[in-house]
C-alpha cells in the first residue's frame, strides 16, 4: 500500500509541475550548411529569449521588402560575450551572414552580425562551420 501511495504521490508531484520544455531543435534538421546566405537591413523587432535570441529585418527584394526572422545564440552566451538586450536597436541597418532555413522559409541561421558603424554583434554564438571548410 505505501508503495503505491509514494507511486501515486510521485506521478502527480511531476504532472503537477508543468509543461515540459520546448525541444532544442538540431542545427542540420532545420538548416542548410550548403546554403549561405549575406542580408542587409534596419532591424524590425528583437525577440532576446530562451533558447535562442531572435531578430527581424527588413530586405530588399524584387522591387519590394521582405521581413527575415534571423535566430541568434541563446541569450546567456551572449550575455557573457558582452552583449545586452540594447546592443543593436530597432532600426539600425545590420548585416548578417548564415544559412538558410532547409523549410525556403524567410529564416537564417546567424553565424555573423555586423552594425552599419563596424560593431559586430552576437560574438560568442556557437559555429557551425567545421573546420578546414
Amino acid at each position: 500500500m505505501t508503495r503505491g501511495i509514494a507511486a501515486l504521490l510521485t506521478f502527480i508531484a511531476v504532472c503537477a509541475s508543468g509543461p515540459a520544455p520546448e525541444a532544442h531543435h538540431s542545427f542540420a534538421a532545420q538548416y542548410d550548411r550548403t546554403k549561405p546566405i549575406t542580408l542587409k537591413g534596419p532591424i524590425t523587432k528583437l525577440e532576446w529569449a530562451n533558447p535562442h535570441i531572435y531578430f527581424y529585418i527588413d530586405v530588399a527584394e524584387g522591387g519590394g521588402t521582405a521581413n527575415w526572422a534571423i535566430e541568434g545564440g541563446a541569450p546567456s552566451t551572449l550575455y557573457r560575450a558582452g552583449w545586452r538586450k540594447d546592443s543593436a536597436k530597432i532600426g539600425e541597418i545590420i548585416t548578417v551572414d548564415g544559412f538558410l532555413a532547409r523549410d525556403g522559409s524567410k529564416l537564417v541561421n546567424m553565424q555573423t552580425a555586423v552594425l552599419a558603424d563596424g560593431r559586430k554583434l552576437f560574438v560568442g554564438q556557437q559555429t557551425y562551420y567545421t573546420k578546414g571548410r
